[in-house]
């Protein structure tokens, strides 16, 4: 955290750089009104960290509000009247402003019974954290901090402007947010957050499943994702979330040696994040979530052996349907869904293969099964091996690169990414003399699979080898 001189410089800054809240600042003033920056955008200008998304408070009534920007805002929609929030654009910039809030919370959902409040310092006190609950006056460049959260964000720390208790009790969302500050800033939550989660982590049960989503998203997006993740293990939100992965804590591994599975699942993020650079989109949830994910069928195949070792095995198919119906329960859609339980479904595939030469076939048959997550699929393999055996490690990250190797080297001399037989369901039937039915559906597979193992064979060879199949039949 910066000096007192340098975090005020840095709220100067921004309206200087900001005109058009500059501008807002000076309509309400006219008007007589009070209106300020609040929330994540000052936190984030006392950090340093770039910011574009505005949300101001206002003494004004959402009426007053359509008024004042009436004639300056290029568009404005009031989709949010009913919780006191005009919307508006000016040029490039796309801001909400909210009336001063007093909300009542029954207890028995998240929505709070709306009402409209009268000071800044009463809004800033329903906000869900410390850091969150600094208003930046544009009017002034005054910033309004009553429950010390620059002090907060010296010492990285997430406290809250009323008791932890009273804050989740009215928002339970806010315990994810908590798990999500945690991983995005760089936070410690205070002891008396961490004790309120802990109580209260069975109530985020009333917040919908999108909401909850959204939040994990956002955890496993940013910069470390373990931490939020360890303190939503530590604390049970994991177990309302995704309890799978808090059951890792009592899973041995296979070799009984320097880590659970919970401990490699989270090494395994770790490294997978580090290898991001090698895909299209940083940071990349579909491979996150998979190295969350790629072990969670292990505690329903452990097998304990009679030597005293202990076995998993077909974790990675049990893992593949555990992964669908969790993701499935928090609303993630197919696309995601499919890419994620099909990269836990092929986390192992690489091992099947031993560590001798891989076949031209060997080599095709796994292109083909990890058809366009091919990528995502070598980053997670590769940062699946967490072994601290150094001779081990160079071994097998040898064996992949040679994988690899040969992948670029087939690329070159044949369409491997979009392998099909030699002849299409037409031809077989003009060769076969069949109609259309099962028995062409077999043809087709028996000249993928002379595709996979032989290569391209071209029509001639592959109808004789179909004339042949056919013949034996």
């Amino acid at each position: 955290m910066s000096s007192p001189s340098s975090a005020s410089d840095r709220l100067a800054a921004l309206l200087r750089r900001e005109s058009v809240l500059t501008e807002l600042g000076g309509l309400f003033a006219a008007a007589g009104h009070e209106i300020a920056l609040v929330g994540g955008p000052v936190r984030d200008a006392l950090l340093g960290r770039p910011g574009n998304d505005w949300d101001l408070t206002t003494s004004a009534r959402p009426e007053q509000i359509e008024q004042v920007v009436a004639g300056w805002a290029d568009a404005v929609w009031d989709i949010g009247r009913d919780f006191g929030t005009i919307g508006l654009r000016k040029g490039g910039a796309q801001l909400e402003i909210t009336t001063y809030r007093s909300d009542q919370y029954d207890g028995e959902t998240r929505k709070p019974v709306v009402a409209f409040g009268d000071t800044l310092e009463g809004d800033l006190s329903r906000r869900d954290f410390t850091v969150n609950a600094m208003a930046l006056v544009l009017s002034t460049g005054e910033l309004v901090d009553p429950f010390d959260g620059r002090g907060a964000l010296t010492r990285r720390q997430l406290t809250t402007p009323v008791t932890a208790q009273q804050s989740f009790d009215d928002d339970p969302l806010r315990m994810m947010r908590a798990a999500r500050f945690v991983a995005q800033l760089g936070f410690t939550a205070d002891d008396d957050v961490v004790e309120a989660m802990r109580r209260q982590a069975d109530r985020l049960q009333i917040v919908s499943a999108e909401r909850v989503r959204d939040e994990l998203d956002k955890l496993i997006c940013a910069a470390d994702p373990v931490a939020g993740l360890r303190l939503m293990v530590d604390t049970g939100l994991a177990d309302q979330v995704i309890p799978e992965v808090a059951a890792l804590r009592d899973t041995t591994d296979e070799h009984r040696r320097h880590k659970d599975v919970y401990e490699h699942s989270l090494t395994v993020l770790e490294q997978a994040v580090a290898l991001e650079g090698r895909l299209d989109s940083q940071p990349d949830l579909v491979i996150r979530l998979a190295a969350v994910l790629h072990d969670i069928g292990k505690p329903r195949t452990r097998r304990f052996q009679s030597d005293g070792s202990v076995t998993f095995h077909h974790h990675d198919v049990v893992g593949a349907k555990m992964t669908r119906k969790r993701l499935g329960k928090l609303r993630y859609s197919n696309e995601v869904t499919d890419q994620v339980s099909k990269l836990v479904e092929l986390h192992l595939r690489f091992h099947g293969y031993g560590s001798g030469v891989w076949t031209d076939a060997a080599v095709r048959r796994y292109v083909r099964d990890a058809g366009d997550l091919l990528d995502r699929l070598h980053v997670l393999t590769r940062a699946d091996c967490t072994t601290r055996n150094a001779r081990k490690a160079m071994r097998l990250q040898r064996t992949y690169d040679d994988l690899e190797r040969r992948i670029a080297e087939l690329r070159e001399r044949e369409e491997i990414d979009s392998i099909r037989p030699d002849l299409d369901g037409t031809q077989i039937m003009e060769i076969l003399g069949i109609s259309p039915g099962r028995e062409v559906g077999e043809a087709y597979r028996f000249l993928l699979d002379l595709r996979m193992d032989r290569g391209p064979l071209g029509e001639d060879q592959a109808a004789e080898a179909l004339r042949a199949w056919w013949a034996a039949r």
